[in-house]
């Protein structure tokens, strides 16, 4: 198993950089912004250590890849939130809730191989992606230095 620091600093880094590459997103006035970029970084290095982690603990065993069905999970959510995205005008909704609901089936997926650990991280991560970074989207469009959408 994985170190848990080295996991939460995986996946920490990778929610900060989704982050900045949101932040610069709200400025450009685009839809996405620092929520959803924050929550597909991490849930994408959530599967990145998932299948490290599973790499390594069934090392060995012959014709069995955990991996298949993993990545058919991804798909399978992938669609379910594509199914989440409404576009109405000129706006888009829906976006951060469906990679939300990626995000999650990462957790559940850490969770069903027995990766406590790393759902747990994740699942904190993802909490404050929702509730802090919400907080200081919503500031920055209220300090008038980018457009309400």
């Amino acid at each position: 198993m994985i170190v848990t620091s080295i996991v939460f600093t995986k996946l920490l880094f990778a929610t900060i950089t989704g982050m900045l590459i949101g932040t610069e997103r709200l400025f450009a006035h685009k839809t996405a912004g620092m929520r959803t970029y924050a929550l597909v970084s991490m849930g994408s290095a959530l599967f990145a250590v998932i299948s490290e982690s599973l790499a390594i603990m069934y090392m060995g065993i012959g014709n069995f890849d955990p991996s298949r069905m993993a990545s058919q999970i991804i798909v399978g959510v992938g669609f379910l939130g594509a199914g989440m995205i409404v576009l109405k005008g000129d706006q888009i909704t829906g976006l951060t809730s469906a990679t939300g609901l990626w995000v999650a089936a990462g957790i559940g997926m850490a969770a069903g191989f027995g990766l406590y650990e790393i759902a747990g991280i994740a699942t904190l991560l993802t909490l404050f992606i929702f509730t802090t970074l919400w907080f200081i989207e919503d500031r920055i469009r209220k300090s008038g230095l980018v457009k309400k959408e």
